[in-house]
C-alpha cells in the first residue's frame, strides 16, 4: 500500500487557509491544565493516514521549544499536544497549528462528537471503479494489438486507449498526484512521488507513440497501477474509519443533559458538563446514569454491564455507588454526584480507550518503512540512466525510454500489494467462517500472539443463565414461581419462565420492586420471588451451590422454594482451550463476577491463572503486566467493561453478541457461536504472515533482477510493464495460497442468525 503523506482532504495552502485554522484564544480555551503551568489541546488532523504522517507532526510539533509531547493517533486522527511554561515564555499557542499547517496537514480543535461523513471514502470507491472500468478496457484493446493489428488499426485501437486513460489519470490518479506535490512542497518524498511520475511519462512516452505512429503504447500500465493500488489505499482508509468508531460510540452512552433537583425541590434540566459535584439528580427509569454518584433516595435494578460486565442486574439501593454510563432499569432514582462529567468512570474509560490506541500508533507497515528509501533510490537510478544513456550514445529519445523502463519496472506495485492483497485474501477467508476483521495490522499482531486472556460471561460462557436446581419444588410450586417471574424483565425471571413448562398461575395484583423481586397479594398471603433478603429476609445468600446465582420464592415470608441458575458454556470451549494449550500460548479468565464462580470455570477447562472482581481498569493492569513480561496478549471479550482491555491488548477479538463498544473496539469480531473463531483466527494469521514476508521476498527478488535489465537498456517500456504486471501477479497468486488452509468442522458450520 502506498505512503501517502497527505491525502486530498490533507492538502492546504497557507496563505489562503490561515483563516480556518484555530486562533490563539480558540485554542486557550480549549486547552486543558495539567498542572504546574502544563497544558494540552487537541487537534483533529484529517489528513493523517500512514506512518510518515504521525513522524512528520510529530517531528515539528516538538521543534517548538515549549513543546514537551506530541501524540498522533492514527485511528482517531487526533493530534494531543503538551506544552509547559507557555504564558511565561510569550508563546503564541497558534504556532502549534501553524506548525502543523506549515507540514500540509489541515487541522481545527478535536471535538469528541464529531461524526463528519466521509466523502473521501466515496471519493475512492469512485476513483477505484474509474480505474478499473479503464484498465479492463485498455487490456483488452493491447490485445488486439499484440496479436498483430496492422498500422491502422493499431493507431486506432492506441488513440481509444489514449482517450480511456487520460480522464482515469486526471480523475483516479489525483491522490498520488496531490500526495506527490504536497510533500515535494514541503521538503519530503514519498512512495506517490515515483507513482506520480512513473504514470505521467507512462502515459505521455505512450502518447508521443502514438502520436508518431510507434509500435508500443502502455497505457494498460497506466490505468492497472491506478486500479491496484486505489484498491490498498481504499481498504486501509476503510479500517481507520472502524477503528476511529469505537471510541465514539463509548461517548455516545453519556447523555446529554440530567435533571437537577434544587434544594426547594425545583427541578432543572442541566447540560452535563454543567452538573457539579454535590448536587442533586433525578435518574428515571431507563435512563442512563450522567456521572458518578451516591444514591440518595429510591430502589432499582442497574445494569452494570459496563463495569463488570456481568449481564445480570444489580439491585442497589440508598447508599450504594453508581457510575457514569450505568443504565437505571426498573426504578426512579435520586443521587448525588460525586464527580463531574470529566472526572466520572465514563469518561475515564473513553481515556484509557484513547491512550491505549494512542501507545499503539507507533506501528508501522513494513511497506510505509520501505518507501522512506524507495522513492530516492528510484528517482536517482532513472535520472542516472537517462543521462549515463544520453551521454553514452547521443541518443536522448532512447535515454527516456530507458529512463522510463526503469521507472515502471521498479514501480512499486509488487511491493504495494504485498501487504494488502494477502490482508484482502485473508480477511475473506477468515469471513468465509464467520469472522470480520477490523484492521489488516490485527491479523499481523494476531500472528505474534502467545498469551490469550478470555472475559468470562459473555465470552466463554453464552451469557444467558439457565435453571439447574429447582429444589425438589412441586409442580405446583413451579407453576406459581412462573407466573409471578412473567411479570418481570429480570435474566433469572426470563430463565425461570423458559425453564417451567405449561402456563403458568395468573395474578391479579403483581407489584415488582425494584433490586428485590416481585410479590402478590393473594387470598393464601403473601408471595414474593426474588432474592433471599426480600423473599425470606435472611442475610447471606443460603445457596447450597456457592458458583450459582439463586431466585427464592416465598409465602408470608416462609421459604417454599429455592432456584439456581448458571450460564451455559458457549460452544467450542473446551476444544479451542486445549488447541491453543498444545500451540504453547499461556492462558488467565479476566472476570467482573463473583470469586467462586470464576474458580469453577477455570477449574472445568484446566485453566490455572483466573481472576475475578475485576474492573476495567484492573483488566487494562493486566494487559500491561503481560506486556511488560515482553508476551503478545490476545484478549477475547465482549462488554463494554472490556472495550478499554480490548484496546490496550496487543490484539484483541470479541462475540458478535458483545456490547457495541465492545464489537468496535475489537480487532476480530466472530458473527457464530462457536469459540473455535479464536484458534482458526490465529492459524489464518500466522499463515498470513508468513505469505506477507514471501511477498516481500518475491517483490524484492524481483527488483534485483529487473532493475540491471532495466538499466542495461535491455527493457523497452512494454517489457518493463509486463515484468511489472508479472511480478504483481505473482504476488497476487502466493497470496491466494491462503485459501488452502482448512476451516474447522462443525463449529464453522453453524447457521448464524445474528446480524451485526
Amino acid at each position: 500500500m502506498s505512503c501517502c503523506a497527505a491525502g486530498t482532504e490533507a492538502t492546504l495552502d497557507l496563505a489562503q487557509s490561515a483563516a480556518l485554522l484555530p486562533s490563539s484564544d480558540e485554542i486557550k480555551l480549549a486547552r486543558r491544565p495539567l498542572g504546574d503551568d502544563v497544558f494540552q489541546v487537541d487537534f483533529s488532523v484529517p489528513g493523517v493516514y500512514c506512518g510518515a504522517c504521525i513522524t512528520t507532526i510529530e517531528t515539528a510539533l516538538k521543534r517548538l521549544p515549549v513543546v514537551e509531547k506530541a501524540r498522533v493517533n492514527l485511528s482517531t486522527r487526533r493530534v494531543s499536544v503538551v506544552w509547559k511554561g507557555a504564558d511565561e515564555q510569550g508563546f503564541d499557542p497558534a504556532d502549534l497549528a501553524r506548525a502543523i499547517a506549515g507540514q500540509g496537514y489541515a487541522c481545527h480543535l478535536f471535538s469528541a462528537q464529531e461524526e463528519a461523513a466521509d466523502q473521501q471514502l466515496k471519493q475512492l470507491i469512485r476513483a477505484v471503479a474509474v480505474a478499473g472500468f479503464a484498465a479492463v478496457n485498455i487490456m483488452l484493446l493491447s490485445i488486439s494489438v499484440w496479436s498483430g493489428a496492422d498500422d491502422a488499426t493499431r493507431d486506432l485501437f492506441h488513440w481509444i486507449s489514449a482517450l480511456i486513460a487520460a480522464p482515469a489519470l486526471i480523475y483516479a490518479g489525483r491522490f498520488f498526484y496531490v500526495s506527490a506535490w504536497n510533500a515535494l512542497k514541503h521538503g519530503r518524498s514519498n512512495m506517490d512521488v515515483p507513482i506520480a511520475i512513473g504514470v505521467s511519462l507512462s502515459y505521455f512516452s505512450s502518447l508521443w507513440e502514438t502520436l508518431h505512429h510507434g509500435e508500443h503504447a502502455y497505457f494498460d500500465a497506466t490505468a492497472s497501477l491506478l486500479f491496484f493500488l486505489l484498491i490498498g489505499r481504499t481498504l486501509d482508509h476503510m479500517m481507520r474509519n472502524r477503528a476511529r468508531s469505537a471510541i465514539s460510540g463509548l461517548a455516545r452512552l453519556n447523555p446529554r443533559g440530567a435533571t437537577v433537583v434544587g434544594d426547594d425541590g425545583s427541578r432543572d434540566y442541566r447540560l452535563v458538563d454543567d452538573i457539579r459535584v454535590g448536587e442533586h439528580i433525578a435518574i428515571a427509569a431507563g435512563e442512563r446514569i450522567p456521572v458518578d454518584g451516591v444514591v440518595l433516595a429510591g430502589r432499582s435494578d442497574l445494569d452494570r454491564s459496563i463495569v463488570n460486565g456481568e449481564s445480570v442486574p444489580q439491585p442497589i439501593g440508598v447508599g450504594d455507588a453508581v457510575q457514569a454510563g450505568t443504565l437505571n432499569l426498573t426504578g426512579s432514582l435520586t443521587i448525588e454526584s460525586t464527580a463531574q462529567a470529566r472526572d466520572s468512570f465514563l469518561s475515564e474509560v473513553i481515556r484509557m480507550m484513547e491512550a491505549a490506541e494512542g501507545g499503539k500508533a507507533h506501528y508501522r507497515r513494513i511497506s510505509d518503512r520501505a518507501a522512506q528509501l524507495y522513492a530516492p533510490v528510484v528517482h536517482l537510478l532513472a535520472l542516472a540512466s537517462f543521462v549515463v544513456w544520453g551521454l553514452y550514445d547521443g541518443d536522448w529519445k532512447h535515454a527516456l525510454m530507458v529512463a522510463i523502463a526503469v521507472l515502471i519496472i521498479t514501480c512499486p506495485c509488487a511491493i504495494g500489494l504485498a501487504v494488502p492483497v494477502v490482508q484482502v485474501v485473508a480477511a475473506g477467508r477468515l469471513f468465509q467462517k464467520g469472522i470480520m476483521v477490523k484492521d489488516g495490522a490485527a491479523m499481523e499482531r494476531l500472528a505474534k500472539a502467545d498469551a490469550v486472556a478470555f472475559d468470562k460471561t459473555g465470552t466463554l460462557t453464552i451469557g444467558h443463565p439457565r435453571l439447574i436446581s429447582d429444589g425438589g419444588a412441586s409442580a405446583e410450586i413451579l407453576v406459581i414461581a412462573s407466573g409471578l417471574a412473567t411479570h418481570s424483565h429480570h435474566p433469572l425471571s426470563r430463565a425461570l419462565c423458559r425453564a417451567v413448562p405449561g402456563a403458568p398461575r395468573h395474578f391479579d395484583a403483581v407489584q415488582e420492586l425494584p433490586g428485590c423481586g416481585v410479590e402478590a397479594e393473594t387470598a393464601q398471603g403473601r408471595y414474593r420471588l426474588g432474592n433471599r433478603i426480600f423473599a425470606v429476609a435472611q442475610d447471606g445468600d443460603g445457596a447450597t451451590n456457592a458458583q450459582a446465582s439463586e431466585v427464592v420464592l416465598s409465602l408470608n415470608g416462609n421459604e417454599l422454594a429455592s432456584f439456581l441458575f448458571e450460564d451455559s458454556l458457549r460452544p467450542g470451549v473446551e476444544q479451542t482451550v486445549a488447541k491453543l494449550k498444545a500451540e504453547g500460548l499461556s492462558m488467565a479468565i479476566l472476570s467482573g463476577d463473583r470469586l467462586s464462580v470464576v474458580a469453577a470455570l477455570a477449574s472445568t477447562l484446566g485453566i490455572a491463572e483466573y481472576h475475578a472482581g475485576l474492573k476495567p481498569a484492573e483488566k487494562v493492569e493486566f494487559c500491561k503486566v503481560v506486556d511488560a513480561r515482553g508476551q503478545h496478549l490476545l484478549m477475547v471479550g465482549d462488554g463494554i467493561n472490556d472495550a478499554p482491555a480490548l484496546t490496550a491488548a496487543y490484539v484483541s477479538m470479541a462475540p458478535a453478541t458483545a456490547s457495541d463498544v465492545g464489537r468496535q473496539a475489537a480487532d476480530f469480531v466472530f458473527l457464530r457461536d462457536s469459540l473455535d473463531a479464536v484458534s482458526f483466527a490465529l492459524d489464518v494469521s500466522r499463515r498470513a504472515g508468513r505469505l506477507i514476508r514471501e511477498n516481500f521476498i518475491l517483490a524484492i527478488g524481483y527488483n534485483i533482477l529487473a532493475v540491471p535489465i532495466a538499466l542495461l537498456g535491455y527493457a523497452s517500456p512494454l517489457i518493463a510493464a509486463v515484468a511489472m504486471s508479472t511480478s504483481s501477479m505473482l504476488v497476487v497468486v502466493n497470496a491466494l495460497r491462503l485459501n488452502r488452509l482448512g476451516g474447522s468442522n462443525g463449529a464453522f458450520s453453524q447457521k448464524s442468525d445474528l446480524a451485526l
